[in-house]
């Protein structure tokens, strides 16, 4: 039986940074995955969603801008798109096997399953050590419908060799707002169920609702409080059949989507023999990263129950669990202002508090609304809804929350989140000059005086 000082289970963002610090801190390591190396974010996630959105993005600044200026609008030519596409995701898991092997860690491909709380088999080997951290990441939730099996996840949209012509996404996230955007700029039909009463429930209300205009206005149909009961039939011809308002309601279509939320990736992994408590939004462990049940074990990046399922959250907590094996718990989690997009077009950007939560805290904050489409950052582009909303806290000036919709928000958004983490007060921030004209100079007129 191998026997090492660390095995690490999963090889995206988290896992892979546990790994490779251990390695570099003289650890023998061993590592586990049963999907390509590399991780969800590089292959399947948000980066070749990136590079689609990149496309979506060109189509849809060439359709503002027709008959000022432009000739005619893009189109997107999707196989060729893909292919694109797989020239940044197909070397990563070469990549990353040969950086493993450079690096002396021991890597296997398999499922992972605990025997005991140190010891995992995986394929027909059984590996012992002295501490093993799970990274798993999340899976697509179960519908537990029937004709689940009909459905497509994100993965395999992002390996569609073929756009169809009409296209319907499960869930009112991330992933239905983003795909819906990249499907109708390819010219694809889409309609979004979502059995909430608003989509994207964690963004800003208002900036959601104008959203929401803009892509009822590209021709996405949006239906809300619809419950998917069921999908029938075969490839290419399908009827998803959902309930709203107390109807039984059906949509035919050529594609369905899995787009309903994430669970953590754990129902291989047996926790139980290992001791390890799993909670609803997975493996429970305290402010260590380090299992509430199991001292030998800890869990990281979208498997844990601590923060956002964010890339550069599972890269900090890949630190933190390591640092915490090699030094005896020393370093613990602690929220830092997190930023997040959502890349549709406009973008959708947000850091810190929502409104609602700020009233819920009882926070007493000076809040800024305003609709941005006549401002020059949006006039120049022909861009239709933007907008913003700032939450300044009234006793330090200090800024508490941030959202943001249009384009070059996901990058203004970072400016907020600095001002944040480093307590610049909104003062400080509005006096400070920044290049002209750029998205970043708008942030002073963001603020309150």
């Amino acid at each position: 039986m191998p026997i090492f000082d660390l095995i690490v289970i999963g090889t995206g963002s988290a896992g892979a940074t546990v790994a490779q610090t251990a390695r570099k801190a003289g650890k023998s390591v061993a590592i586990i995955d049963k999907l390509p190396f590399g991780g969800t974010c590089s292959q399947r996630g948000c980066d070749p969603k990136k590079v689609l959105v990149g496309a979506a993005e060109i189509v849809a600044r060439s359709e503002q801008m027709t008959g000022n200026g432009i000739a005619s609008a893009a189109t997107i030519n999707w196989p060729d798109l893909m292919a694109f596409k797989k020239t940044f995701t197909e070397p990563i898991p070469e990549n990353t096997e040969a950086k493993f092997r450079d690096l002396g860690i021991q890597f296997y491909h398999g499922v992972a399953t605990f025997l005991s709380p140190k010891t995992v088999r995986v394929g027909q080997d059984e590996l012992t050590a002295d501490h093993i951290v799970v990274a798993t990441g999340q899976r697509p939730k179960p519908l537990n419908i029937p004709g689940e099996e009909l459905l497509i996840d994100s993965t395999g949209f992002l390996e569609l060799s073929q756009l169809p012509e009409e296209i319907v996404m499960v869930g009112g996230g991330y992933i239905a707002f983003e795909f819906a955007h990249i499907a109708a700029r390819a010219g694809a039909k889409v309609t979004i169920l979502h059995q909430g009463k608003r989509p994207l429930e964690g963004f800003d209300a208002d900036l959601v609702s104008l959203l929401v205009k803009a892509m009822e206005a590209l021709g996405i149909r949006i239906l809300l409080e619809a419950n998917v009961t069921a999908v029938e039939g075969q490839k290419d011809r399908l009827t998803v059949r959902y309930e709203q308002a107390g109807e039984s309601q059906s949509i035919l279509t050529n594609l369905v989507i899995h787009a309903a939320g994430r669970v953590a990736d754990v129902a291989e992994l047996a926790l139980e023999k290992a001791g390890v408590k799993v909670g609803p939004k997975g493996v429970a462990v305290n402010e260590f990263l380090q299992s509430v049940s199991n001292p030998a074990i800890y869990a990281c990046g979208d498997v844990a129950d601590k923060g956002l399922p964010l890339t550069p959250l599972a890269s900090y907590e890949g630190k933190i669990a390591i640092n915490n094996i090699l030094t005896g718990n020393r370093q613990a989690y602690t929220d830092n202002p997190t930023p997040s997009a959502v890349y549709t077009i406009p973008t959708l950007a947000s850091v810190g508090l929502t409104e609602e939560q700020a009233r819920k805290q009882g926070r007493k904050v000076k809040v800024t609304f305003q609709e941005t489409n006549d401002w020059y950052t949006s006039r120049r582009i022909n861009e239709s809804f933007s907008a913003f909303k700032t939450l300044v806290d009234e006793e330090t000036d200090e800024i508490v929350g941030a959202h943001l919709l249009g384009s070059g928000c996901d990058e203004v958004i970072n400016l907020f989140t600095l001002a944040m983490k480093h307590h610049i007060t909104a003062e400080d921030l509005r006096n400070t000059l920044l290049a002209y004209p750029t998205h970043g100079s708008d942030l002073s007129s963001m603020l309150p005086d």
